[in-house]
């Protein structure tokens, strides 16, 4: 199906989807695998073809998961270093999973193409209005316009940009993909974080991705609130390379770049009776470590469900307890970021692996909460308590 809007204004599709990015192209996903929505008519848009590798997601699961053809690499083992010790940590029963976005990409559109249902629009959207008389949303594509019973945005709203009050901050990274002369990496063990190279007083740290004996991705990470220039990332990335991997032949085949919001914002204050935020606009990136590939999962089939059980769309997001926790961890991040590397360095040193990954998928009980809670128990959680008790 191809409603072309400059041929048929008065067309309304059933969902249109702002935004061809993981959440948008996870729900299409969906829609389009369920017979349910076989009859449904459904658009994509999105300014972009999607035709270039620009990001990765990694990811830990139990099993082969849904996913299991696009995954580029796997890992069954993590370590994690700071200036006082090293932890070596055998994942079983998860593995740590990476998928490339234009292997993601790809794999949306062929379905789409084959799917008559559904059609893909390359436009920039320029804003999205909707009223109770027509009973739907109107995007704004520039000249043209687009009707839908309901859209799924993806776009970051301008209450989030103008907001003053919540705590923002920035996961912001660039990394190397390098091919070396030699071997150099185990490729079934990677490095979730190490501090033994952080960028001053700052919250920041190397993440190291083995994809063969000889490929692997070499990324500088910082949670905090400053962004740096690109000579920070490089420098720190080139001594890295040289003077802890000991690698000294080697050349760079990709370079990736990008942030993610860590915040506390209410996202959920910007859906309506028509518009639905997905994504980052909805607050599905996990506040405390940036991870949202398996939560955007998640997170999708809730909606899925009630749109099949024809209600109200209610936006998913985290239970109180998890957000609370989230608010501490980024209000001590954000007025000690310092602290960083001492609260991962106890986060995983008193904690197995998998407990950890349990509290960061949002599955732990009370009991296992409290036992975290008492690994990282400080004057600096203490504050950050009070502060987000007050705030």
């Amino acid at each position: 199906m191809n409603h072309n809007p400059q041929e048929n204004a008065s067309f309304v599709y059933d969902y249109a989807i702002v935004g061809a990015g993981l959440s948008g192209l996870q729900l299409a996903n969906q829609l389009l695998t369920d017979p349910f929505f076989k009859s449904k008519s459904i658009v994509i848009i999105d300014k972009s073809s999607k035709s270039e590798n620009d990001k990765t997601w990694c990811f830990w699961e139990q099993g082969n998961g849904n996913w299991k053809h696009l995954v580029h690499h796997s890992w069954s083992e993590t370590e994690f270093k700071s200036s006082s010790k090293t932890i070596d940590m055998t994942l079983s029963p998860y593995s740590y999973k990476m998928i490339r976005a234009i292997d993601f990409y790809s794999d949306i559109k062929a379905k789409v193409n084959t799917n008559e249902n559904i059609t893909w629009l390359n436009k920039e959207v320029s804003g999205i209005t909707s009223n109770n008389t027509t009973n739907h949303a109107v995007i704004n594509c520039g000249e043209h316009s687009i009707k839908a019973a309901h859209v799924f945005d993806s776009r970051l709203p301008q209450s989030f940009l103008s907001d003053t009050k919540s705590i923002k901050l920035k996961q912001h990274f660039k990394g190397v993909f390098i091919e070396t002369e030699d071997i150099s990496f185990s490729h079934n063990n990677f490095t979730i974080m190490d501090f033994t190279v952080k960028h001053g007083k700052s919250s920041s740290f190397m993440y190291v991705l083995p994809l063969s004996k000889n490929k692997a991705l070499i990324e500088f990470t910082f949670f905090n609130l400053n962004l740096v220039n690109d000579s920070v990332y490089d420098n720190a990335i080139e001594d890295y390379i040289l003077n802890v991997l000991n690698i000294k032949n080697y050349k760079t085949l990709e370079v990736e770049k990008g942030i993610i919001p860590m915040t506390d914002f209410n996202f959920n204050s910007d859906n309506t009776k028509f518009i639905t935020k997905i994504g980052t606009a909805g607050g599905w990136v996990k506040p405390s470590t940036g991870y949202s590939f398996k939560r955007t999962e998640t997170f999708v089939k809730r909606i899925v469900t009630q749109l099949k059980e024809n209600k109200t769309i209610d936006p998913p997001a985290s239970k109180w307890r998890y957000r609370l926790y989230d608010r501490i961890f980024l209000n001590v991040l954000a007025n000690e970021n310092n602290k960083g590397e001492w609260i991962f360095t106890k986060f995983y040193s008193k904690n197995s692996i998998q407990m950890v990954f349990n509290y960061l998928d949002e599955q732990t009980t009370i009991f296992q909460d409290l036992k975290i809670m008492l690994s990282l128990f400080s004057i600096s959680f203490i504050k950050a308590f009070f502060r987000v008790l007050f705030r």
